[in-house]
């Protein structure tokens, strides 16, 4: 298992009339999670790209356990439970600041070839980085 860990401070823009983060605004902290976890393996989205790999989303699913508020820090924990083949899962936990899980999603993705736009395994470079966690 791989878990990595990241942070985001609730802003003004991303709040509703209640002061509550707008719903919509979740998946966006899915989404930086997850880049910043492969970022953390030495593994960029850009790079993937540039090597004609992209990274669709398939599915995407959340669970509101309490609302995210105005100015709130919040720890966004992005954990991967098994190695990806052709789909990669990313299961996302959000603290509050008392670390207290607030929010649960899943969020999963396929590897697709830019060329072709067929799915695909999924990259060598993100099997080797992730290999140490998974022995």
């Amino acid at each position: 298992m791989y878990s990595f860990d990241s942070n985001y401070r609730v802003r003004y823009a991303d709040v509703d009339q209640m002061g509550f983060m707008y719903y919509g605004n979740y998946a966006k902290l899915f989404e930086i999670g997850r880049v910043e976890a492969l970022r953390n393996l030495g593994v960029r989205y850009k790079d993937l790209e540039d090597g004609g790999i992209w990274m669709p989303v398939y599915e995407n699913n959340s669970k509101y356990l309490e609302p995210a508020k105005y100015d709130d820090y919040l720890t966004i924990r992005c954990i991967l439970k098994e190695m990806p083949k052709v789909r990669i899962v990313f299961d996302t936990e959000i603290l509050n600041e008392n670390n207290k899980i607030i929010h649960k999603g899943l969020t999963t993705l396929v590897f697709i070839k830019a060329d072709t736009q067929k799915i695909t395994t999924c990259p060598q470079i993100i099997i080797e980085k992730l290999s140490p966690f998974f022995k």
